[in-house]
């Protein structure tokens, strides 16, 4: 899915963290940079697998589709992050994706379906035995993706 002048975007999945923040600007700061458009990315996980991933908008809401919940979370997210940097152009005119599953394989059929060039995505950097029970999903994807990934570790620093 190149753009109109056949640049391939670079995808960047996010999950409201500020890792992820970190992540999406710096992508940002590359897409301007290379001219490339930027697809931001949330995969609505699996409820069974990650219970109370959006409890904390559930409780203003009591019956809702979990997908609903995730989009609302994910406009909360890019308006916050627009708020936050808002001489960051690419953020406004960045295209959304919001898609359901596991997200490692979602992340994965994303790249494909989109063209992309590459990924760049947050990780949280966990260590020792959380890593080793639950795994990373930013590790995963390095393994299996087809396209260069830029892992961005820490919060921007940058001025707003």
């Amino acid at each position: 899915m190149a753009d109109n002048d056949g640049k391939k975007p670079i995808l960047v999945p996010v999950d409201f963290s500020d890792h992820s923040l970190a992540a999406l600007i710096k992508a940002c700061e590359l897409a301007d940079c290379t001219g490339q458009p930027v697809i931001i990315l949330h995969v609505v996980h699996d409820p069974a697998e990650m219970p109370g991933y959006y409890n904390r908008v559930t409780k203003k809401k009591k019956i809702a589709h979990i997908d609903d919940l995730a989009q609302e979370a994910f406009d909360t997210f890019l308006h916050d992050a627009i708020k936050q940097y808002p001489n960051v152009k690419l953020l406004q005119e960045a295209q959304t994706r919001l898609v359901i599953g596991l997200p490692v394989n979602r992340i994965l059929e994303m790249v494909d379906i989109t063209k992309a060039s590459m990924v760049v995505m947050g990780s949280h950097g966990r260590t020792g035995m959380k890593h080793i029970m639950l795994g990373s999903k930013a590790e995963q994807v390095v393994r299996l993706c087809p396209v260069p990934i830029m892992i961005v570790k820490e919060p921007t620093r940058h001025s707003k």
